[in-house]
């Protein structure tokens, strides 16, 4: 229950955070909070495009972005790893308990708290990052499509505020897209199909909205998911964890056998 009341409470805040933003253009005269705040963002792109290339800045603040918000993104990573290594521990929990009367519901609960205890895992730690950085995220976004003098401007090939006519930075941002998205799945001891959906379903999501959006947008997408592969690939990099993970099995199946020979000894003795 309080999983779903989190969750609730999250998707409502959310909808009010989106219906407050609005899509008016923004401008230093805006009244509101949330204005200001996407005005501010864009001011500091502004500072950073340094020779007026507004490509520049964005490129930048992406960067300086998502480097701040680094320390948080860990804090997910390592607490989505914890999890991910429990759920066959969990599938079995739940096994146990096939009943849905509230009594098996209420056991089922209490072991699976049990058990997160046990593994120092808190299944709300990995949501604390995104509720944070979603806010900043968005404002970057606003500030990148309804501030004037940022839509404005050329950028390498294409025009900030026009298509990318060449369908460079769309393709750019849908592959960084799911390799980040494969990445994290790589590293993940079980597949589910709405993870493996969800990895090949997004790209073709941002694909699709990098054609249709301005430029400058694109850019962002690209330089924000390029980084999220750099981040993954510092933080959790999946090749050292399934290496790991298969050294520990070794390590086990290792031990086990070496009882079992122990006992066998053991027996031959005594015979």
């Amino acid at each position: 229950m309080k999983k779903k009341l989190s969750l609730i409470g999250m998707a409502g805040a959310a909808l009010l955070l989106l219906t407050a933003c609005g899509t008016s253009e923004v401008t230093s005269g805006s009244s509101g909070i949330w204005d200001q705040i996407v005005y501010g963002f864009a001011q500091v792109i502004r500072f950073l495009s340094f020779g007026g290339l507004t490509g520049i800045g964005i490129i930048l603040f992406t960067i300086i972005i998502r480097a701040a918000l680094l320390p948080l993104m860990n804090v997910q990573i390592k607490s989505s790893q914890r999890m991910q290594e429990i759920q066959p521990e969990i599938k079995k929990i739940q096994a146990k308990y096939p009943s849905k009367d509230m009594e098996s519901r209420r056991l089922m609960n209490e072991e699976i708290q049990k058990l997160y205890a046990e593994n120092k895992v808190n299944p709300y730690m990995g949501c604390l990052p995104l509720v944070v950085q979603m806010p900043v995220l968005w404002a970057l976004y606003q500030a990148l499509s309804r501030v004037d003098f940022l839509k404005h401007g050329s950028f390498l090939w294409f025009d900030i505020g026009a298509k990318d006519p060449t369908f460079i930075l769309p393709i750019l941002a849908a592959v960084f897209t799911f390799l980040s998205s494969y990445l994290m799945m790589k590293s993940a001891p079980e597949k589910n199909a709405m993870t493996t959906s969800m990895t090949y379903i997004m790209p073709i999501f941002i694909l699709i909205m990098g054609i249709n959006f301005a430029a400058g947008i694109a850019l962002y997408w690209v330089i924000s998911n390029a980084f999220q592969v750099f981040q993954t690939m510092l933080l959790a990099n999946p090749w050292k964890i399934v290496a790991a993970r298969e050294e520990k099995l070794k390590a086990e199946k290792d031990k086990i056998k070496a009882r079992e020979k122990a006992m066998k000894k053991a027996k031959a003795r005594k015979k």
